[in-house]
């Protein structure tokens, strides 16, 4: 029953704001264009249709109007005035009323707001799909004043998505049931990773510790930005950050005018994401206009503030090194590589031609080379790509969504900064330094720093646990033999230990040869 109240509040919101016009309107098949002129009888709407789509979405829910703020960076997909509405989205969702937001706050701390907060703006600095913010100013266990950004969860968020969720997943279950497609495409895997994300967002203790682990990520880059979280301010419902202060990374003209080096700053973007996801497999997936500003503070001029860590993306190593070799064999053009590893990871059937693949990837991806980011769209490759997989028979990866949704606000981001920024010249030499760090004698030294702990603990014990061993198993009449037991294992240990050493050090020889010949052959 909740399901279906909640599929007729979609389909009243809908008609009332004439979504239905839009999209019907946009097709030439006559029995469409028949019933759209139907819909119109009796009715004419005053507001322009941006504005119109926009409202629509904010009476939806934070489900809606997260797809609206995904929208907001394809421009070059959209008409100005349809972006230029949901861009109202990313930091302008109409606000809860601040006594809730007080009421929630004493809740959380079991205290008055004058004994959690020395000073506290009732007024929203901004408001979003999921909760809304205000300036704040507290005091520090050292006796420190610290101006603060104080989160608060919007109310009643859980039953909203809750319901749209089991709408979402029955839509799946139609999908996967009817579509030739459906089993491939895996929606409703999809739709629990979306899931997952979204219950993630209502808890801002989640969200507390991605920023703390974002913050300690990004310590060494000098890039960015991450507020400092403070612990003792933060519940559940409730997420207290250092105050910063940016300007907000779609207001280019301000940036410029204040000296900010605009190609420079879209390449540092580049360079964070792949850092992020290829470094640490740990990435901010929210990337919207509204997330992201730029510090004009003279100490950190230039550099990106990251805010909104309600989503983040997850990888794994294989993931991370299978999106890596497919990265650089794409900047080699190296088509066959790519078909090969799809073919490996078993994306697509073993059977498949590693010839038609090949051509097929080479047919989407060619024409894109050489081309700045005003020529081509990522939107339309992922469509051709799309085609390609369904005649392939792909198999999409759900853990991927979120990276595939970040690229696209990454390819608006730098639409609006640098239309002229070369994509792929600019990824390739960090790409090019990660394989050669994951290939390199770096990563044998990283494992084993970090495996040296347990040889170091078991190596001393080896001894009396083999002596253990024969004890239990030996027979109280053969001591002399189970001494000469001892005396082999114990020769047996000592050999197979100069065994590894010598192995190491012919291992780690070998791993600087092929880095050399690596920097002198790759690329």
């Amino acid at each position: 029953m909740t399901r279906f109240l909640r599929g007729f509040t979609i389909l009243w919101v809908v008609w009332r704001y004439g979504l239905h016009d839009m999209v019907l309107s946009s097709f030439n098949h006559p029995w469409l264009k028949g019933i759209t002129c139907v819909l119109r009888i009796g009715r004419k709407w005053t507001e322009p249709r941006g504005q119109r789509l926009r409202e629509a979405l904010e009476q939806l829910g934070p489900i809606f109007v997260k797809f609206g703020q995904v929208l907001s960076t394809r421009r070059d997909l959209l008409p100005p005035d349809i972006a230029e509405e949901l861009s109202l989205l990313q930091d302008r969702v109409p606000s809860f009323d601040p006594r809730i937001a007080v009421q929630t706050i004493e809740r959380a701390f079991r205290k008055p707001l004058a004994e959690v907060f020395v000073s506290f703006d009732e007024k929203p600095i901004a408001s979003a799909s999921i909760a809304q913010v205000h300036f704040a100013t507290i005091r520090t266990r050292a006796g420190e004043l610290r101006d603060v950004a104080v989160k608060v969860l919007r109310p009643g968020m859980l039953p909203v998505i809750d319901s749209d969720l089991a709408l979402m997943r029955t839509m799946a279950e139609l999908v996967e049931k009817f579509s030739a497609d459906g089993k491939r495409l895996k929606p409703r895997q999809v739709v629990a990773e979306f899931d997952t994300y979204l219950h993630d967002e209502l808890d801002l203790m989640r969200e507390a510790s991605n920023a703390a682990q974002l913050r300690r990520n990004m310590e060494g880059l000098d890039l960015v930005l991450i507020p400092e979280v403070f612990w003792d301010f933060c519940h559940q419902e409730v997420m207290v950050m250092e105050r910063m202060n940016g300007v907000p990374i779609n207001q280019v003209d301000t940036l410029r005018a204040a000296g900010v080096d605009i190609p420079k700053l879209a390449r540092d973007g580049v360079t964070i994401f792949f850092t992020q996801v290829f470094r640490d497999g740990f990435f901010h997936a929210d990337m919207h206009p509204g997330n992201i500003q730029v510090s004009l503070e003279p100490e950190s001029f230039g550099r990106y503030i990251s805010l909104d860590f309600g989503i983040v993306g997850t990888l794994t190593e294989f993931d991370k090194e299978y999106l890596a070799q497919n990265f650089t064999a794409f900047f080699r053009r190296d088509y066959k590589r790519v078909a090969e590893l799809h073919i490996e990871s078993g994306w697509v059937p073993p059977d498949t031609r590693v010839d038609e693949l090949e051509a097929a990837i080479r047919a989407v991806c060619e024409p894109y080379f050489d081309r700045p980011l005003k020529e081509i769209s990522l939107g339309m490759v992922l469509m051709r790509l799309f085609q390609t997989s369904r005649r392939f028979q792909v198999e999409i990866q759900p853990q991927l969504v979120l990276l595939q949704k970040t690229l696209l606000n990454i390819e608006g981001l730098g639409r609006q900064l640098d239309p002229d920024l070369d994509l792929w010249s600019t990824a390739k030499p960090f790409l090019e330094k990660w394989m050669l760090d994951q290939m390199g004698p770096q990563r044998l030294w990283r494992e084993l720093k970090s495996q040296a702990p347990r040889y170091a603990k078991l190596l001393p014990d080896m001894p009396r646990l083999v002596h253990q061993y024969l004890a239990r198993n030996g027979s109280n009449g053969h001591n002399d033999e189970t001494l000469k037991e001892l005396l082999a294992q114990q020769k047996l240990t000592n050999k197979l230990l100069q065994i590894i050493i010598c192995g190491g050090i012919g291992f780690v020889l070998g791993l600087v040869v092929l880095q050399v010949f690596i920097r002198i052959r790759l690329f």
